[in-house]
C-alpha cells in the first residue's frame, strides 16, 4: 500500500486550510473528530456515499488539517491540533469553538 500524502508543517498553508474548511461537511468532519478524538472513517457519522467521504477526508489530510493512520484495513483519523497550533495559532480554537 502506498503511503498517504500529509504535508510538513512548513507546507501548510492558510488558503488551503480555509478553503477545506470551506466546505459544510468537512467542517462537520472536523466537529465529529474535535468531540471524539481518532476515529474511524466509518464513525464521523455523516451519510454521504463512500467515494464522497473518501474525497471530503482527502482533501482535509491534503491541507494538513487532519492525520491519516493507517492500521491493517482500518483508517483511523485525528485533527493535526500540535502541528496547526505551531504553524497558525489560535486558528483551529476559533473554528471549533465556532462550530
Amino acid at each position: 500500500m502506498r503511503e498517504l500524502f500529509h504535508p510538513s508543517i512548513e507546507q501548510l498553508s492558510l488558503s488551503a486550510l480555509l478553503n477545506a474548511l470551506g466546505d459544510p461537511i468537512r467542517l462537520q468532519i472536523i466537529k465529529n473528530l474535535a468531540i471524539s478524538g481518532e476515529t474511524t472513517c466509518a464513525c464521523c457519522n455523516i451519510d454521504l456515499t463512500k467515494s464522497a467521504l473518501s474525497h471530503h477526508f482527502k482533501v482535509l489530510r491534503e491541507s494538513g488539517l487532519i492525520n491519516v493512520r493507517i492500521d491493517g484495513k482500518q483508517r483511523f483519523l485525528s485533527i493535526r491540533y500540535d502541528d496547526l497550533k505551531e504553524r497558525f495559532p489560535g486558528l483551529l480554537e476559533a473554528v471549533i469553538h465556532n462550530l
